[in-house]
């Protein structure tokens, strides 16, 4: 009678097919992981979905809930802008003038 636990020539040839065809899948699949297109794809997708997690952030916070604008924040914004603006061309006079000096 023979023993359940022998297996034949072509039995071990096909576990040994199915083994080298599964290690040939695991490096095809880190080659992919690890190739330079798909590291800078991958940095490419985390940028953009960062911008758009971002613009969705800036956008919520000067529109309301009902898409509506939110005027104080939105002059909050504008009255920062015009001071950063006044302080930059102030700074700029001021050392116009030293030079002339």
């Amino acid at each position: 009678m023979a023993d359940s636990t022998t297996r034949s020539k072509q039995d071990i040839e096909a576990e040994i097919a199915a083994a080298r065809q599964r290690l040939s899948d695991n490096v095809a699949g880190l080659i992919n992981q690890v190739h330079p297109k798909a590291v800078m794809q991958r940095g490419i997708d985390d940028a953009r979905d960062l911008a758009a997690a971002e613009l969705n952030n800036v956008k919520a916070q000067v529109i309301d809930e009902n898409g509506q604008l939110r005027t104080e924040r939105v002059l909050l914004i504008g009255g920062a802008v015009a001071g950063v603006v006044t302080f930059v061309l102030l700074v700029r006079g001021i050392l116009r003038g030293i030079r002339r000096d």
